[in-house]
């Protein structure tokens, strides 16, 4: 086993990328062999002509080489002298059915045994490739999920031998449906010409290593058949768009051609950098300026950027977050902190930073501060985060040149759970309801989450800012949404990532997931149509996130092209079904769990039903338990049991949350609006359904809805205008039992002729207490004997109801009748009967 100081000099994992020490390492390599055997039957030249050869290496800017077999010790030391890296492909038969007999199985479990303790700890092993490249008809011929849980399995064997080794599978396009889950980082070869296809490959290819690094194992260009020119403008573009996409690192094929491969010299190939006599190609001189810049290739132009921290509360995290600011690796950029009255020492810690600028105010909520933020920034773009995170030092630099590449308004990143945060914290992590982006595509985002997001500061002002009504949450979404609305597109930076602290208790937890709520019942108001019936936000996109809920109806397809030999081979998977979801939902256990267990009273042989449906949602609890991914570090034995627990809270503080705005929305008509005027004009016999408005000067209808509009807004009405997916110009929220539709046409007969429709609906409050009022009027007569006379008043109450609450949707209507009749007068606009209208109008067509 390594001791403490062999493992101060090891490679390891840190967010996207990787760390040796306290500074980043880019893997910048070639392949190098395997060659033929030397005068001790090692797959690799003599000593002193290795030596020569590294020392090329490090000429070239190479910190690591990629072998193809387990080096011998004195290899390994040779490069641990000259600062190389070695990631070590460890050989064994993949090339025939090695799941069909447990002997290559066993085979391949001790060829990584025995290449684990050769190397033994060696500083100089950056990582352990445990296979490269399967033959995509062996995985169809072994079953795909097969062929992953071996290479999972053949991960913990490395494990076992070496904890702290790093662990990869090298794959390629044909079998790029594999989904191994206990790698350390994703390693691909891809041979791609065309910058193009390309680029648009290593987008999906970060999309599918998500959370984890992703290098480059194999990428390169034949000498002969491509020519050195081409081959110079091929491999520079390549490691450059490989590094601007976010890439950790890259590995060339290969340092030289000679090349020596199922026992004997390949000779008609010619990708090296070096002749066989390792004499250098142009090629060798285009990949030394390329790794002499990379990874910080420089963007085109470097905007001022001004970034935003809003803080309540925050001074656990303060200092961290802060610290992480100010060393960030970016020319132009601001600090700005903007306290939103903080009760902590929020203040004392922002004086500890003289370059940091502080802004405080009283508690006006999330919204409001980040507001602030804006109008104090003087960046071209505004970036955010929040006190609980600590950025990546190239979080700047990967979010700015994916935004200016790629032509969004606004670009995020993933929130990583860091380090040092607590096994409650990274529990909490694997529980629904937390921060994750959402996705249309490999780079188009529809949802990006607030701890990380940045945009050009000109589209947060047309669009007006981050509304104030959102005080703790639900303002990112609003503002993407708002974004999209206005046909711009928000992109998502996979290397653009922050450390985000996850809440360190349960209580923490749930008092942000009803936050969350609150804000569900607020975006539905602004934005019904990315909601379904039960106020529950549905997206059109893909969530990545580390929850993990639901069973496949059916398995994930792959294509594999006809006989299996396509060369990109793509998985596309199955969403899980929904309706696990509902077993653990708020509406389940009211509608379903709790009426059993109640009715059982009444009616014995439905407690097992209710003991069932309550199985059933632990169930679906303990499943989401099981599928939960810890950080090892972080794994405890009480881990799963809490998660499963989480996933049965969460969804009943959100839902109840989310439930209590929507039904506590005051009245929207204000206190010193007249009812009674409303009243007397239209009588309760009367049916204002439609109204009809004649203009002598000839105001069209979009000028009618902007001026209903603005007098909405004036007089305090809660409304909400269409935004291009109703059938309505405007949704009056009226009073707590009913809400009306506003919808306006004008005719082309006479210019200024506006025709108003309206129609009124039950609010949700309305129908919960039909459905609550039927549910009681059930459990009662199922006590009461039928010759109980009571129980006729009983079934009377929900007709009287169901009356009542039809009176005060009327009584909506007249009073929305009542606002348009004085909007209309304001400017001049005569009500007309639109029959009388019709006929004088109309020309006739006889």
């Amino acid at each position: 086993m390594p001791d403490s100081a062999t493992k101060s000099h090891r490679v390891r994992v840190d967010g996207k990328f990787f760390r040796l020490g306290s500074v980043k390492f880019h893997p910048k390599g070639t392949t190098y062999g395997p060659f033929k055997p030397n005068r001790a039957g090692e797959v690799f030249p003599e000593p002193p002509e290795t030596r020569r050869d590294f020392l090329l290496a490090r000429t070239l800017g190479c910190n690591l080489l990629r072998v193809y077999n387990v080096p011998p010790r004195w290899l390994l030391d040779l490069a641990e002298e000259l600062q190389l890296k070695l990631l070590v492909d460890i050989p064994w038969s993949k090339h025939i059915c090695f799941l069909d007999h447990p002997k290559p199985q066993e085979d391949a479990r001790a060829a990584i045994r025995d290449a684990i303790r050769a190397c033994a700890g060696h500083p100089a092993v950056f990582a352990f490739s445990l296979v490269n490249e399967i033959p995509a008809d062996i995985v169809r011929w072994c079953g795909a999920r097969r062929v992953e849980d071996f290479i999972d399995d053949l991960a913990l064997e490395a494990k076992l031998a070496d904890p702290d080794c790093l662990c990869t599978f090298a794959n390629f396009p044909p079998t790029e449906f594999l989904r191994p889950r206990s790698l350390d980082f994703h390693c691909w070869n891809v041979y791609l010409h065309n910058r193009e296809p390309f680029e648009n490959y290593l987008a999906r290819l970060q999309m599918i290593a998500d959370v984890k690094p992703i290098i480059l194992g194999e990428f390169g260009i034949d000498s002969t058949r491509e020519g050195e020119e081409r081959k110079c403008e091929i491999l520079s573009w390549q490691i450059e768009s490989a590094f601007r996409a976010g890439l950790a690192g890259t590995v060339v094929f290969s340092f030289t051609d000679e090349w020596f491969k199922d026992g004997r010299e390949v000779d008609d190939w010619h990708m090296g950098l070096t002749t066989r006599a390792r004499e250098p190609k142009p090629s060798f001189h285009a990949v030394q300026k390329a790794f002499a810049q990379a990874p910080w290739f420089p963007l085109p132009t470097y905007p001022s950027v001004s970034v935003v921290v809003a803080c309540y509360n925050g001074a656990r995290t303060l200092k961290t977050c802060l610290d992480s600011l100010v060393a960030l690796r970016y020319p132009h950029y601001e600090v700005i902190l903007v306290d939103d009255g903080s009760t902590d020492s929020t203040p004392l810690i922002a004086q500890l930073y003289k370059g940091v600028r502080y802004e405080r105010h009283m508690n006006q909520g999330l919204s409001f501060a980040r507001n602030t933020g804006i109008r104090l920034s003087t960046g071209e773009i505004v970036a955010f985060t929040d006190a609980d995170c600590r950025a990546d030092e190239d979080w700047l630099h990967y979010l700015v040149g994916d935004l200016l590449a790629r032509g969004f308004v606004g670009m995020g990143g993933h929130n990583l759970l860091p380090q040092d945060d607590s096994p409650v914290a990274a529990a909490v992590m694997a529980s629904p309801g937390g921060p994750a982006h959402v996705m249309l595509d490999d780079t188009l985002a529809e949802h990006i989450p607030g701890c990380n997001m940045a945009f050009y500061k000109w589209a947060l002002e047309e669009i007006g800012g981050f509304d104030p009504v959102f005080r703790a949450a639900g303002d990112d979404v609003d503002v993407c949404w708002r974004l999209q609305q206005r046909g711009f597109s928000i992109g998502f930076s996979p290397a653009g990532f922050v450390w985000h602290y996850r809440r360190s208790t349960v209580q923490a937890y749930l008092r942000q997931q009803q936050g969350y709520g609150e804000a569900e019942a607020l975006l539905e108001r602004k934005h019904p149509e990315n909601f379904n019936a039960l106020g529950a936000s549905i997206w059109r996109g893909r969530i990545y996130g580390p929850a993990k809920l639901g069973v496949l109806l059916r398995g994930a397809m792959i294509y594999r092209g006809p006989f299996g030999g396509a060369h990109f081979q793509t998985l596309y998977e199955a969403q899980p079904a929904s309706l696990l979801g509902f077993f653990i939902s708020l509406e389940f256990h009211c509608l379903v769990t709790l009426p059993l267990f109640v009715l059982s009273a009444a009616f014995s042989s439905l407690l097992p039903l209710g003991f069932a449906a309550l199985a059933l949602t632990v169930g679906v609890c303990v499943m989401a338990a099981a599928q939960a991914e810890f950080p090892p570090d972080r794994a405890r034995a009480w881990s799963r049991p809490l998660v499963g627990a989480l996933f049965f809270l969460q969804p009943i503080v959100r839902s109840f949350a989310r439930y209590r705005g929507r039904i506590g929305v005051p009245n929207s008509p204000p206190e010193n609006w007249a009812r009674h005027e409303a009243l007397e004009r239209f009588p309760r016999t009367g049916n204002p359904e439609e109204t009809c408005y004649l203009s002598d000067d000839a105001m069209d209808r979009k000028e009618f809805v902007s001026l209903m509009l603005k007098a909405l807004d004036q007089q305090g009405w809660q409304s909400k205008a269409d935004v291009g997916w109703s059938d309505h110009d405007v949704e009056i929220y009226g009073n707590r039992w009913s809400q009306c539709h506003i919808t306006t046409v004008g005719e082309g007969v006479h210019a200024g002729l506006v025709r108003c429709r309206l129609r009124t609906a039950m609010s949700l409050p309305a129908k919960l207490l039909l459905g609550v009022l039927l549910g009681v009027e059930m459990l009662v007569i199922g006590f009461l004997q039928d010759d109980n006379p009571w129980m006729w008043l009983i079934l009377l109450s929900l007709p009287i109801l169901a009356w009542w609450l039809e009176q005060q949707k009327r009584d909506l209507q007249r009073m929305v009748a009542a606002f348009l009749d004085e909007i209309a007068a304001s400017r001049r606009m005569r009500k007309v009967d639109w029959d009388e209208a019709h006929e004088k109008l109309v020309p006739s067509q006889d």
